[in-house]
Parts: structure tokens; sequence; C-alpha cells
């Protein structure tokens, strides 16, 4: 990680969950980290928490449905620490819904969880490239995104905002390879993790995966050699059964 120690990183989702986890560490690490979220006194906690770490942490409150708010984050962002090499689109939203359900449900899973994360990575590749950085974007997606998952209740309209970005994360990869850019693309895809957003769902007995094991797994990512691009990465609790668990 020693190359990234000063460069400049944003994190969305970063109040709570896997997102905070992953703000600890990078901070930890030496980096500058930018955490966009709604809830702005948890940012403030965690920015209290950081203090006197190796790298510094900055915030933007930021509701990820509204582009007007993403714009001026990166704006501000840009200005202030003049960079962004690294971008981590973990804000999620997971609404207990099915296809015949709430209209504003969708809206809100497809507007968090494909268009702001399509909205911040196009703000993150404009800024790496005028810099021309060797840049890394990586997206936390579901292991909902690659399966089927029909037999499961309430979770349809989520696990197609997820499948979405395994297909968007792809042709990010490709489309910089495409234009020569130097910018690495990650879709890393949990199984279940122990959240705030899994907690509202009661999945009793479910095995689950703790946040700083998707965080330390961003480490593992980042560290690699800059030749190296790792596209798709999946991690699992061990024991995870949907469909032992799920519909209890």
């Amino acid at each position: 990680m020693e190359r990234w120690i000063g460069k400049v990183a944003v994190v969305t989702g970063a109040s709570a969950g896997i997102g905070e986890e992953v703000v600890k560490q990078l901070v930890e690490k030496g980096m500058n980290v930018v955490g966009l979220a709604r809830r702005e006194e948890k940012l403030q906690e965690l920015q209290k928490s950081l203090e006197g770490k190796s790298g510094k942490f900055y915030y933007v409150k930021v509701d990820l449905t509204s582009e007007e708010n993403i714009l001026a984050a990166f704006k501000w962002v840009k200005t202030t620490l003049k960079s962004i090499d690294v971008l981590i689109n973990n804000a999620g939203v997971w609404k207990f819904t099915d296809l015949l359900g709430d209209t504003n449900d969708w809206k809100e899973m497809f507007d968090t969880n494909v268009i702001g994360l399509n909205i911040c990575s196009r703000e993150a590749v404009k800024v790496m490239q005028e810099l021309k950085t060797e840049g890394h974007i990586i997206n936390i997606n579901s292991v909902v995104g690659y399966y089927n998952i029909s037999f499961l209740k309430d979770i349809s309209v989520y696990s197609a905002t997820k499948r979405a970005v395994t297909c968007i994360t792809e042709n990010l990869r490709e489309l910089m390879c495409q234009q020569n850019l130097p910018i690495r693309v990650t879709c890393l895809s949990p199984g279940v993790v122990d959240t705030e957003m899994i907690a509202s769902k009661k999945i009793p007995g479910c095995p689950l995966l703790k946040s700083i094991d998707v965080a330390n797994t961003i480490v593992y990512v980042l560290s690699t050699p800059q030749d190296v691009n790792i596209s798709e990465i999946m991690i699992r609790p061990t024991g995870e059964s949907f469909t032992k668990w799920w519909n209890k």
C-alpha cells in the first residue's frame, strides 16, 4: 500500500458498515480519504475518531440520488485535494420489496445503486484522465448480482440493480482499456455482511461476513501491482446457503 500514501480516495456510503470500515483502513494506511454519505453526524463522529492517524479524513454530506449533490462533492474534492486516485463505490440501498411493490422503492434503489454509482465513476474518471492518474475504481457489488435468486423473498429489484453493477463494472474496465487509460476497475461482490442493512432483514442463523473482511479485501486489491487488475472478486462467509437460511 506504500504507493497510495498521501493519495486521495473517495468512499461513498462512508457513515456506517463497509464504507466506515474502508475509510478507517485507508486512513490507517496513510491515504487522504473523503467520505460521502447523508448522515453528517455519523461522518463527524468518524472524523473525530480518526484524528492523529497516518492519513486524514474529510467528508461531504451527499445524497447519492441527487446528481447535483454528487457533482458538487466531486468539484469540492478536486478543488480542495487536487486529485482523485481511488474511488470506492460502496453506497447501496436495499428496500424489502418485489416486482409488485412500490415504485418509489424501486427508484431509490436504482438511483442509488446504479445511477449514483455511474455518476461517481464518470466524475472520478474525468479527474483521473485529466491528471493522467494511475487510478483504481472499486464497485461494491453483491453475490446476488451474479445468481438467479428468484426463490428469495422481496429481493428481485435489489438483485436487478446489482446485476446491473456487474455489467457496468466490466464495461467500464473495457472502456478504460479502449481509451488507454491506466485506471484499474474491480467488481467486489460479498455474500451476506453484518451491517445495518442486513440487520433489519432478520436472517436467523445465517453466517455473516464482517465489514472488516470486505475492507481487508479492498486493501488486498489495491495492494496489487499496477500491471495487475483484479477485475472480479467474490467473498462469502463459510457455510453461506441462501436456500438453507433465507426464507425461514
